[in-house]
Parts: C-alpha cells; structure tokens; sequence
C-alpha cells in the first residue's frame, strides 16, 4: 500500500471533543465535503480502512501493527460513507456540495488515547483515491464509555432490546456467510469483543447456551442484500431492525441477565458480525427501520460479475477442493472483475495488499482459463 511521505495540514482543533482517561469505548462521526464531484469505485471502504490505519501508523506504528496484522478481533470499526452516492455507470459519484457521514469507533484503551490525540492534529482531508473528501467538522457519536459502566448501567434498558442493523450484516458459519440475526450469532459476535477488550471475563458456554434458551425473537423487518466488502469477494447480509425479549425462566439467573443487557449497549461500539472495520455490520440501539438504501446499480454489476466468475473457477477447481482453492478462485474473480469494470492493475494490487506481479499474474490466469471456458 502506498504510503503517504507527509502528514497533511491539520484542520482546526476540536477541543469540545474530549473524554476522560478511564474512556474504553467512543464512536466520533466525521462531516465529510467533497472538494468536487468525483468518482467513487465500488470498494472504497477498503481506501477508507488503509487510510485510517495509514493515520495510526504516522503517530504510532506499533498500534497500527497490531490493528493490522496481530488482532483476530480489530480493536475499532468503521462505516461506509452515508450520504447521497450516485451511481454512474461502471462507477457512483459523491456530490460536490453536499455531506456525508463517516463513523469511527474504537473499542479499547490504547485505541481511545490515539484517538484522542488524533483529533487535535486531524488532517484537513480523507484522501481516497480520486475522491479528497474535506473534513469539514467532526462530533460524538457514541457517547464515551467503559465496559465497567456498561456493566453497572446495564439494567436501565428497557425490558425487550431492539437492534437496527443500518448497513448489511453477516456471520461466518461454516465457512460461509449467514445473514440472519439469531440471537446465538448476535451475542457470540459482541461476546467475542467483550471479552478480548474487556477486564470483565465471562465463560462463553454458560452464557451462550443460556442466550439459545433464552433470548426471544419478538418481531423482525429484514431484508436481504449482497454487498462487496473487504479485500475480494462479496457478502450476503441483512439490514433491517428486531425485538428481542427474554423468557420468564431467563430471569432466574441476575448476572446472565445483566451481561444481556450490557452487551446490547455495546453492539453500536462494536457492530455486528464480520468486516466490521469495512462498513459492514453498522449497528443502533432502537428500531430505526427507515427506507432502506439502495445498492448503486455498478455496485450491483460489480458483485454478480465477482460471483459469476468465483463460481466458474470453483468449478474449475473442484479437483483440488479444499479452502486454498475457495480462496484463489474469489481472489482471481475479483481481480478479474475489477479490471473488467476499468481498474488498473496497480490500485487493485493497492486495495488487495498483494504486490503487483502476483496480480498481474493472477489476472493473465483468470483470462486465460475464462478464455479456455468460453471453448468448451
């Protein structure tokens, strides 16, 4: 990934935005202008991670190590842009004039003090790639918190939780995704977070077995959707709001109960499911089902090419079987199909984190055996 030689200029200070030093948990919300009408390629989330972690490593590169290469669970998440996106052919454009949001949270001690210290030398502009996005304000999302007081407030939620998931949502099981929100998936993916960035442990058995028994669905509006996100391939997910509620035999146990509670508190912080940090899983507490927004058409073309393609190299490859191959054919089809909508080679290799050869090399690959296909 290229990196940035100099730290851009840095935008006013925003000494209203301040937490105290026990803070574990915030979300800001970056106003983001474009400085003109300008295109946006269908993975810019993937330029919006790098440049995030391009910000961490400038002022602290053994946290974005970690953030990067050492975490299973990354200690933030990040949205996508939210705001009018237009689609353009191959292509969607933001809107010289108008705003869009962008939310960051972080979910651990070290990440909360950079993040502190980050915003009194923000840079002026998000440099995404033919896209300068000027930072025109930035504000609280999440109120700054701890899992302690997540923990001891727990109990003033309401008796039934609502939670509206504003961007698609997905779970791995099984090697593949699952876009349902049952209650098992949703707590094991905020238990997950708990307890690595947590100092309240809690045994992952005992209470996800009791979440199976006992938490309930009480309504659901959903709807289905698949999505490009991370580094290849695509995702079905969900987005939509549900009520859950407990049985009366949940209640039996106070601190099981607590934990519920507590949890359901932390899914705006944390998100929900996988590819959190891509824009993925974005979460709200309360039912928050507006229209839902559509997926720009090229963004629509882009994800059914990538699996038209995955599913042709798979076949491929059936010989072989196995993860390793799963993996080249999703690597191959998105190389492929990213090029094919007008990408060069080199802000592909960028984006995937993989050197150009190797791309350029898959890319004659996947060519020539969708060319030996078309003979068959």
């Amino acid at each position: 990934m290229a990196r940035t030689a100099r730290r851009q200029p840095a935008v006013a200070p925003t000494p209203a935005i301040s937490w105290a030093k026990t803070t574990e948990l915030v979300g800001v919300v970056l106003e983001l202008e474009p400085a003109h009408t300008c295109s946006l390629y269908a993975q810019y989330t993937i330029g919006l991670h790098a440049w995030f972690l391009e910000q961490v490593r400038q002022s602290n590169p053994a946290l974005s190590a970690l953030l990067h290469d050492e975490q299973t669970e990354k200690a933030f998440t990040l949205s996508g842009l939210e705001g009018p996106l237009v689609a353009k052919g191959k292509a969607f454009q933001v809107q010289a004039g108008e705003r869009y949001r962008w939310t960051i949270t972080a979910l651990s001690k070290p990440v909360v003090q950079w993040m502190a210290q980050w915003l009194k030398t923000l840079p002026s502009t998000v440099e995404l790639r033919n896209a300068p996005l000027h930072i025109h304000q930035v504000a609280i999302a999440h109120p700054a918190t701890s899992y302690a007081k997540l923990w001891e407030t727990a109990r003033s939620l309401a008796s039934t939780v609502s939670l509206s998931f504003v961007s698609p949502t997905s779970f791995r099981r099984y090697g593949h995704h699952f876009p349902l929100p049952v209650p098992y998936n949703l707590y094991h993916s905020y238990l997950r977070r708990w307890n690595l960035f947590s100092k309240i442990q809690v045994d992952p058995d005992e209470f996800l077995d009791w979440v199976d028994q006992s938490v309930l669905v009480l309504r659901h509006q959903l709807v289905s959707t698949k999505v490009v996100a991370g580094k290849k391939g695509a995702v079905t997910g969900f987005t939509g709001a549900i009520e859950l509620g407990l049985s009366p035999k949940a209640r039996a146990d106070d601190q099981l109960v607590q934990l519920f509670y507590a949890l359901s508190s932390l899914a705006p912080y944390c998100g929900t499911g996988h590819k959190t940090t891509f824009g993925l899983g974005q979460t709200r507490l309360g039912w928050q089902v507006t229209e839902l927004p559509a997926i720009p058409s090229m963004q629509t073309l882009l994800i059914e090419r990538i699996a038209e393609l995955t599913a042709l190299f798979t076949a491929q490859r059936k010989r072989t079987g196995g993860d390793r191959a799963i993996n080249i054919a999703e690597t191959w089809a998105t190389i492929l199909a990213r090029r094919e909508f007008g990408e060069s080679l080199q802000a592909i290799a960028d984006d995937l984190e993989i050197p150009y050869e190797t791309v350029k090399t898959y890319a004659k690959r996947a060519r020539q055996e969708l060319h030996n296909h078309s003979l068959e």
